[in-house]
């Protein structure tokens, strides 16, 4: 018999990392993510794991850094203003192909802010915020299932290339409960970074496989395996080189790894779009909203469909032109000035109208928020 249960969205990110194998949390209290770290530090010493509350922001992703260079599966959850501090060392984590998750529960910005109410600001800045070109991973679930699926995951592609994953959620779905089965995700697969398979005197760790994947050996692993770690661009040994042609060589491996491999990265969902001739496109605790408007508007006679990106980055850029190819108008639906909407532009055909909807006052977008805006652009 199926087991069901009540989780909030947070709680079903901090047992999503569990079973995923997360070994070590750091962080700094901040409202609406405490309860990630709150029921880390209470379950990771059962499994062997250790937590930490650290005196800040910019600290907490320090230790994560530190703890994943030993060779852990590491996790630091945050909101905003904490995640602004984090981007140095995002940054450096990209550079240095260090494995981690962050976890972003947006709220209502810039600065403080208001701590409790829900918003999208951060959807570009998780993919921008740092200093130069580095890669990003960025997942949006919608539902407290998918919450817990989707870090999982997170934790997969992070170790699967070696590169800062980052789980954005916003406070809606934060802090939202639903009574979830989660026995599907028995036998999930958990996958763990690749150690170095060469003896120590032929190991040179930024030297990449077939893959085009690094395989970094943890530190103080007792196997003589020693090497330099650094934010500098390096050679294959780790040692800073400012070359040209090895600047050229570190910032495009960084990259590539991902953009080789967006097709195994990326996660969207789709409804009814195959005959639309209105797409609505939104993410997040709006996806749901969306879905709801799609529902009431189909039941109208009116043929609308949804796109939802759960992969933000890599953007699903082929999935969404695909689908938006036969229709006449995208919604564009966000709590935030305008972010996404700049992606779909780029994608969107000249004669397809792209209509922004946008609602960044500390309320949630509704269905009849959608559905009002869909009928004013149709006039």
């Amino acid at each position: 018999m199926a087991k069901y249960e009540l989780l909030q969205g947070n709680q079903a990110c901090a047992l999503g990392a569990l079973k995923a194998g997360v070994e070590f949390c750091a962080g700094y209290p901040i409202t609406p993510a405490s309860e990630v770290m709150e029921i880390l530090a209470e379950k990771l010493p059962e499994t062997g794991g250790r937590f930490i509350q650290m005196e800040d922001e910019i600290a907490g992703m320090g230790a994560i850094i530190g703890a994943s260079v030993m060779g852990k599966k590491v996790l630091t959850p945050t909101s905003g203003p904490g995640f602004d501090l984090k981007q140095e060392n995002l940054a450096f984590a990209a550079m240095a192909e260090i494995p981690c998750v962050v976890v972003n529960v947006q709220r209502s910005g810039p600065s403080t802010g208001g701590a409790t109410i829900s918003a999208q600001g951060d959807l570009m800045q998780a993919k921008y915020g740092t200093s130069g070109d580095s890669p990003r991973i960025v997942l949006y679930p919608n539902s407290v299932k998918e919450i817990y699926g989707t870090t999982i995951t997170a934790f997969n592609l992070a170790e699967k290339y070696m590169t800062p994953v980052i789980l954005l959620m916003d406070e809606t779905i934060g802090h939202m409960r639903e009574n979830v089965c989660l026995d599907e995700f028995d036998n999930v697969e958990i996958i763990n970074r690749k150690f170095p398979d060469v003896a120590p005197e032929n190991y040179h760790p930024y030297e990449p496989d077939e893959t085009g994947i690094v395989k970094l050996a943890p530190f103080a692993n007792g196997k003589g395996y020693r090497y330099v770690i650094n934010g500098m661009h390096h050679t294959i040994d780790g040692m800073p080189s400012l070359t040209p042609e090895n600047i050229y060589k570190t910032i495009s491996r960084i990259n590539d790894k991902v953009e080789r491999y967006k097709e195994d990265i990326w996660q969207w969902e789709e409804q009814q779009t195959e005959d639309a001739d209105i797409i609505i496109f939104a993410a997040g605790c709006v996806s749901r909203s969306a879905s709801e408007a799609v529902k009431q508007l189909r039941a109208a006679g009116h043929k609308v469909g949804l796109f939802r990106p759960i992969s933000i980055w890599p953007f699903p850029d082929e999935p969404l032109a695909k689908a938006i190819k036969n229709a006449k108008m995208v919604l564009v639906a966000e709590m935030n000035r305008g972010q996404l909407i700049h992606k779909v532009k780029e994608i969107a055909t000249d004669n397809l109208k792209v209509v922004p909807l946008n609602i960044y006052d500390g309320t949630v977008i509704m269905p009849e928020h959608i559905i009002q805006s869909i009928k004013e652009a149709a006039k």
